[in-house]
């Protein structure tokens, strides 16, 4: 009877035990979540570029980063867009590295200008239990020109032709939503990514880590996972138009404004420093 008491208890510790394990080594979420930012650490690269490949109407795609330590969670998202619309997603984790990287080839099979934009991300866990994050952004820009006579003129119509095409969603969609200009800084993603590598504009440096922070972990659950729509549904962002981002004058709120690949006009709204 002894030994079965014995047997019962070593059990009932191992359960226990193992339990507290799980509690406090919770498995790693592959979705980007938002931390205090480290001003320790950094990334000792991070890129991202397109490339004409020798094969026929090919670009080769790439982003890579590496952090100056190994991170608890990596974590690498990449958006490329052709002409002002969603034409690819990448998106990589790994736990305990520093480096990420990933390539995908695209064929093309008329002129196009080709925008990609990467948010790398890394989530790092110190004693106890505080969990800090670190970030950084890349981009790259390509016009993939075919049978054009005159290349240059062929770029000049390609940037209008996008101009053009995203003004007018743009505009659809500050009117469906009866968005006031005045009372909003406008910058889209390509651009916003541009100025957050150093501050925004009004902003502190640890002001614009949380902004770009939070907002790339809105940005990944409710559009690169699929456009969250007002009914509940979701739509497959591809096919969709590069957002633009609205920051509130008076720094309460921001907004993201989009066009889904059927012509709905979406809005995401974000408070500063925490995802609506």
């Amino acid at each position: 009877m002894k030994k079965i008491y014995l047997v019962l208890g070593i059990l009932i510790l191992l359960i226990l035990a193992f339990g507290i394990y799980q509690y406090t080594n919770p498995k790693a979420q592959e979705s980007i979540t938002y931390f205090p930012i480290d001003p320790n650490v950094t990334f000792k690269t991070a890129q991202t570029t397109l490339t004409v490949m020798k094969q026929a109407n090919t670009i080769l795609w790439k982003e890579h980063s590496t952090l100056d330590r190994k991170a608890y969670l990596r974590q690498d998202a990449a958006l490329l867009y052709a002409n002002g619309r969603l034409l690819e997603t990448l998106w990589n984790w790994k736990q305990n590295t520093a480096v990420l990287e990933q390539e995908r080839r695209i064929k093309l099979d008329k002129s196009t200008y080709l925008q990609a934009i990467t948010f790398h991300h890394a989530e790092l866990h110190e004693k106890e239990d505080k969990i800090f994050s670190s970030h950084e952004m890349s981009s790259d820009q390509i016009y993939f020109i075919t049978d054009a006579p005159d290349e240059e003129k062929s770029k000049k119509q390609l940037d209008q032709q996008t101009e053009r095409m995203l003004q007018l969603s743009w505009n659809k969609g500050l009117r469906h939503f009866a968005i006031k200009l005045k009372n909003y800084h406008t910058f889209p993603l390509s651009q916003f990514n541009q100025l957050a590598k150093d501050v925004l504009p009004g902003f502190t440096k640890s002001e614009t880590g949380a902004i770009v922070g939070n907002l790339w972990e809105g940005l990944y659950k409710n559009y690169i996972l699929g456009i969250k729509k007002a009914d509940g549904t979701s739509e497959n962002p591809i096919g969709s138009t590069l957002p633009l981002i609205l920051i509130a004058t008076d720094k309460t709120h921001l907004l993201v404004l989009t066009e889904t690949a059927s012509g709905e006009s979406i809005l995401l709204r974000q408070r500063m420093g925490a995802v609506d």
